[in-house]
């Protein structure tokens, strides 16, 4: 993937740039530890962000699937990735951000990247899956105009929850 960085305004020393080697690995192991400890989902979904991950490494076309890691003075502190779900709707992937950068509008940047990148594709619209239980995702998404479209109670990744899909008009 081409190197680019992008600064973020009101954000000292904070840029937005495309995976690097070991960017993929570390987004896995962030993800699985932070829902673990956060949520207690078990190894079944870190096998799921393993899946994904790789599918995007692999498969990945850059006119239509992106990602970004957040990172200050190189340390990274989020992830959200952009995957292709049919010809016009993009997949929001994998958005994390970690617990001590929460709260300073880093998910805010990493979701409006993600969209102005799926709009530049040629996207008339972008789904995420969630759980009801991210809060605090979840009103970051209905803030950004995202609407539930479908729930469904689950038992997955070690525990029952809400299964959620969300979609915006682009």
């Amino acid at each position: 993937m081409p190197e680019e960085s992008v600064p973020l305004g009101g954000h000292a020393g904070l840029v937005l740039r495309e995976p690097r080697p070991a960017d993929l690995d570390h987004v896995v192991r962030r993800h699985g530890r932070i829902y673990a400890q956060e949520y207690g989902l078990n190894a079944d979904f870190e096998a799921l962000v393993a899946g994904i991950v790789a599918a995007f490494a692999r498969d990945r076309d850059p006119r239509c699937e992106r990602g970004w890691i957040a990172e200050r003075h190189g340390e990274v502190l989020g992830a959200v990735f952009v995957t292709r779900r049919d010809e016009t709707t993009a997949q929001l992937r994998l958005l994390y951000v970690e617990a001590d950068a929460r709260g300073q509008g880093l998910g805010r940047a990493l979701l409006d990247e993600a969209l102005c990148f799926a709009r530049a594709a040629g996207y008339r619209q972008m789904q995420l899956w969630t759980s009801s239980r991210l809060v605090d995702a979840r009103r970051l998404y209905e803030h950004a105009g995202f609407r539930l479209i479908a729930e469904e109670a689950q038992h997955r990744f070690g525990q029952d929850q809400r299964s959620q899909t969300w979609s915006l008009a682009l």
